[in-house]
Formats: C-alpha cells, structure tokens, sequence
C-alpha cells in the first residue's frame, strides 16, 4: 500500500491536525487544498503533512471562518431587509448594526450575549454583524423595553412616583449601604485576602475585618439569607483591577448550596467574564476622564 494513504503513526511527525466542521462543502474545498491530508483515527481528526503544514492549515480555516461570515451577514441582511427592526436605537449601517441608548445594565447584558457584538468606545455605541440579526431580533424586545425605562424622563418619573414612600427609602438605603464597600462573612470561616472572590454582589477582593458583628437583619435586607444561629462579621473589600482578574484562574464548578449559605466562594468562569468587562469599562472611563486614548 502506498504510504502516503495511511494514517500518521502516532509517533511525532511534523504537520498539523485540522478538527473540520461535519459538512460536505467544507470537507470537499479541505480535501482539494490538501491533497495529501488524511484522517487519523488515533488523532481524531485530519492530519497535514509537513513543516509549514500549521500555517497553511491556519490560513485555510481564517479564510472559511470569513466565507462563512460574509455568508451569514448576506442571510442577515436579506432577514433583515424582509422584516426590518423599526426603532429609534436602532441604526442598520452599511456594515454593521448599530445601538445607541442611554445607559442600562439590562440593556449591556443583553447585548453581550449576541455573537460578535461589540462595544465601539469612541463612538459611544454597540456594533452587531448582520450575520447576529436572528440573536438581536430575539434580544430586542428587552432591549428596546429597558433602554426606554432607563430613559432620564423615565427615570425622573419613576422617582417622583416613589418619592417618600417606603420603596423610596428602602432603594436609598440600599446605595447608602453599598457605599460602604463592607460584606458580611461568617466570623469562623472568614474568605482569602487580596484574592478574586465570588459574593452575592459580585466578584470583590477582601482586603481585612475588624471583627465587627454583622446585624442579621442587615445582612438578610441587602446582601443574602444569613442562615439561623450563624455569626457575621464585616469585612471590607475593593473592586479588583483588570490584571488582576485577568490573572484569576476560575473554579471548576458552580457554588454549591452550603457556599451559598456562607456568602462567598471560588469565583467562577462567567462570574469572572463580567468582572472583567466591568474592569475594562472602568479603565477605559478613567483614561478619558485623564485625556488618554483608550484602547
């Protein structure tokens, strides 16, 4: 048999594997850019022969990403074009989508499930691909609700309806106790200092406690459920910095029922992800408070 036709050994060889998406087009164009490729049941997937084999297999995948991309934006233009989103945060723009309105977590976190959206900081604006419309079309009705409710005429009208009521002083009270950067932990199992941790107000870094009991009543008001018989103490925390977030490695595994009860855990892959886009927004607000470019 000739050689050439048989799998790899599995001893190192110089070339590079290609895990190829299961579709007849994809494999067809692969088989006619690489000739001499075979499969590897040992490697499970398409092995290239020779010592410039990774680049050109890099080439070959970018190209078909992007041949997919354009395929997909012609798809979503034409959706588009045929049942068009009519509103006023919503621009179609000869390459992209584009939102504008005002700020709203909602309306963020919504926005940075859609695939490839991205926030363009200059412009002070979302960009979503034509090729993301079928996600957007199923995101906007709670974007377009929550980007109206954060509207400042929403906003004030909100407030003057809760002025002096007992919703009013309890959404007070809970900025006011915010403020105070303190979180309640459990006096025998205090959490690592100066490490990312995982809380039910987000991702912090405990910096010390002074051994300051916690009110059960406080802690149940405006952080968690603060099981019976348990004692808190508070201890004080800061926001962490992009590097150091970035350097975070996550855990494994979701909090389970007893951490949760504790009130702080191992942070995890997407607690981590928001943590970070959150860092980022806070440079790039102090870079151009400071006059710097923002990148």
């Amino acid at each position: 048999m000739d050689e050439e036709k048989k799998d790899p050994p599995t001893s190192p060889r110089e070339g590079a594997t290609a895990d190829l998406p299961h579709d007849r087009t994809t494999l067809q164009r692969f088989r006619q850019a690489f000739p001499r490729a075979r499969w590897s049941d040992d490697l499970k997937a398409w092995f290239v022969p020779g010592r410039t084999a990774s680049k050109r297999v890099g080439r070959f995948l970018a190209e078909m990403e992007a041949r997919a991309d354009a395929f997909a934006d012609e798809k979503g233009r034409d959706a588009f074009a045929f049942e068009p989103i009519e509103s006023r945060y919503l621009e179609a723009a000869p390459a992209t989508f584009e939102i504008r309105t005002p700020y709203s977590k909602q309306v963020i976190d919504e926005i940075r499930e859609i695939s490839r959206s991205r926030w363009d900081a200059d412009r002070r604006l979302w960009t979503v691909p034509y090729g993301s419309f079928e996600e957007l079309r199923q995101r906007w009705p709670a974007i377009e609700a929550a980007a109206e409710r954060s509207e400042p005429e929403a906003r004030r009208s909100r407030r003057e309806a809760i002025k002096g009521t007992e919703e009013d002083e309890a959404s007070r009270a809970r900025i006011r106790e915010r403020r105070r950067k303190r979180y309640p932990v459990p006096a025998d199992d205090p959490p690592p200092f100066d490490r990312a941790t995982g809380t039910h107000i987000g991702i912090v870094f405990f910096t010390r406690t002074d051994g300051e009991l916690a009110d059960p009543s406080t802690v149940s008001a405006f952080y968690f459920a603060a099981p019976d018989g348990e004692e808190y103490v508070w201890a004080s925390w800061r926001s962490g910095s992009l590097e150091e977030l970035v350097t975070t490695w996550p855990a494994r595994r979701l909090p389970d029922q007893s951490e949760l009860d504790r009130g702080w855990w191992m942070p995890t892959l997407g607690e981590l992800r928001i943590a970070r886009r959150d860092a980022k927004s806070r440079r790039r607000a102090r870079a151009r408070a400071e006059g710097q470019p923002t990148r």
